[in-house]
């Protein structure tokens, strides 16, 4: 296993490097939200769009993305999602993020901290079909044809078991890919050939904090659908 700073923290060793990196971003992703909150002011001050690059135009900016995305994906019902999704991109990406930094590996390069996620992401979006429609929820692990129901019921419910496990190990295998090139490369030559990986490395940090945070939008607008 490659050297990481958080390994050096008492305690950690390698083995518990991405729980304190997880710990390390969470902790700085609730001070900056608290210092982003104070920053929006009160009143009409609270909705007016920052002028100039800074710390609220950043969230605001987050937040915009994330709500145009969920009303293409689930609809007008989904801006009470809006904060989760928001906090969900932000903490994936910043994670990602995290392992650009020489020296650091991202939580989300681990297995155990994805699949982590995967899983919540699950009980999420289960827990809100089940508000949204009730037990009758439960009738589209049935399928539309009666005399097809129990084979519609193992089908169904291997789908639902295997998207957190997708979500987990698509987000830790590109992760992971993506820093051994750049590790490799680095070894080669440390100065100058790396420098493309590097952005490239950038690019799939916000391509899979995307993709994380659209996959989960589409489970939630499946399991909130009335239709049932």
């Amino acid at each position: 296993m490659s050297f990481t700073l958080t390994s050096l923290i008492p305690g950690v060793g390698h083995e518990y490097a991405h729980v304190a990196t997880a710990g390390i971003v969470t902790a700085g992703l609730v001070v900056t939200s608290i210092v982003a909150k104070k920053s929006l002011g009160k009143g009409d001050n609270a909705v007016i769009p920052a002028d100039r690059f800074s710390l609220k135009g950043i969230f605001e900016l987050i937040t915009e993305f994330i709500a145009g995305l969920c009303d293409m994906v689930i609809g007008e019902h989904g801006h009470k999602y809006i904060p989760m999704f928001a906090s969900i991109f932000t903490f994936v990406l910043i994670n990602n993020l995290v392992g650009v930094i020489p020296g650091m590996a991202p939580a989300t390069e681990n297995l155990n901290t994805t699949l982590a996620m995967g899983i919540c992401v699950f009980l999420t979006y289960n827990i809100f079909g089940l508000k949204e429609n009730g037990v009758s929820y439960l009738k589209h692990f049935l399928g539309p044809v009666m005399w097809l129901a129990p084979l519609m019921l193992v089908i169904e419910l291997i789908s639902h078991i295997v998207r957190p496990i997708s979500l987990g190990l698509r987000l830790a295998n590109v992760l992971k890919g993506d820093h051994t090139v750049v590790g490799i490369f680095l070894d080669i030559a440390p100065i100058g050939l790396p420098i493309p990986f590097y952005i490239l490395g950038i690019f799939v940090c916000f391509v899979q904090a995307f993709v994380f945070t659209l996959l989960s939008m589409v489970y939630v607008a499946l399991a909130t659908a009335h239709d049932h």
